[in-house]
């Protein structure tokens, strides 16, 4: 059986895409020190796919930990999720992020170097795009400043591995630049449930509606936007996750014409944050205690995909809607406060 490696495999994204790798048939590894995630994810993935996946608790920066990883299997692909990935945080303390991001993936592409893993699934993001000059973002959109160093870190890490491939012309890599992942798995299972305090819209919306946030406050009403908010492109977690096991099946399948295929994933329109938050009211049927506050630092005004590449290369389309991203998100979050409270 195919055995590939997931760094950051019980987070969000990771969690989420063991699964759709599992139901392709695929044997997976993961690595996961647990510094935003919880190693109960494991026993939660084992109920939905009646599999068990083998976590390495070690830090991607510890290279000699990491490499025990590659001693004892033999992968056919990376996928690489593992990064820090908060906006805020990264404005307060940037060199966590630089250090913890970019030695990460150093030790990483390293390390499949020296033991012949030619595959490599990048987890960027699309923050590496700025203020993009002309909307919907297709890949050729030139990059711009990047807005705080949690993107310059996802930009420096896609030079990274493109500078690596000069050197070692075999390897291959695709690059997901995806946009907003959101809603849950639709066992109810898994989603989205930080360690740490929640970043992103979706669940900070969910937290706020069932009690553990008294409000929500929502960051800039004066963009040039239709209702003066951000605008979004938000992705549903499973369409996601499925994004990155048909990529593994683009590299093993030796479709893959250049050493790095960079494509977008996004749902192909845009939504601004007060969009997001109706949604929620209409899914849910209950009102949502936010305000207006004042613009973020970091923020960019609206970013959204043409997703056209992926389809054409990958054969995948979004298969949900924005609805179904908020409705996912609550059933999840109601079921997440239920189990907290036994």
């Amino acid at each position: 059986m195919t055995k590939i490696l997931v760094t950051g495999g019980a987070g969000y994204i990771g969690s989420h895409t063991i699964i759709d790798l599992i139901s392709a048939g695929y044997d997976v590894v993961s690595v996961d020190n647990f510094i935003n995630s919880s190693v109960e994810t494991f026993s939660k993935i084992k109920e939905i796919t009646d599999k068990t996946v083998t976590n390495f608790a070690a830090d991607l920066c510890d290279y000699e930990k990491l490499e025990e990883v590659f001693q004892k299997n033999k992968f056919a692909a990376v996928i690489h999720f593992a990064a820090l990935k908060s906006v805020g945080d990264s404005v307060a303390d940037p060199l966590l992020y630089y250090h913890n991001n970019l030695l990460g993936l150093i030790n990483l592409l390293k390390l499949q170097a020296k033991y012949g893993v030619k595959n490599l699934i990048f987890s960027s993001s699309c923050s590496v795009y700025g203020n993009a000059d002309k909307l919907p973002v297709t890949e050729e959109t030139p990059l711009k400043e990047a807005e705080s160093p949690y993107a310059r870190t996802k930009q420096i890490c896609e030079e990274i591995i493109m500078d690596f491939q000069k050197v070692n012309p075999d390897f291959r890599s695709v690059i997901l630049r995806y946009f907003n992942p959101a809603g849950a798995h639709s066992s109810n299972m898994i989603g989205e449930s930080p360690h740490n305090k929640a970043n992103n819209l979706v669940p900070i919306i969910t937290e706020t509606a069932i009690g553990k946030r008294e409000k929500l406050a929502v960051f800039g009403d004066d963009y040039p936007t239709r209702d003066g908010t951000c605008i979004r492109d938000f992705i549903h977690i499973m369409d996601l996750a499925n994004a990155h096991t048909r990529s593994v099946e683009f590299l093993l399948s030796g479709k893959a014409t250049e050493s790095s295929t960079i494509i977008n994933l996004g749902s192909g329109t845009g939504s601004t944050v007060l969009e997001v938050i109706h949604s929620f009211e209409k899914v849910s049927g209950q009102k949502l205690n936010y305000m207006m506050a004042h613009r973020r630092e970091g923020d960019v005004i609206a970013v959204y995909a043409d997703y056209s590449k992926a389809k054409r290369l990958l054969g995948w389309v979004p298969e949900r809607d924005l609805d179904t991203v908020m409705d996912t998100a609550w059933k999840w979050e109601l079921k997440r406060n239920e189990t907290q409270d036994r």
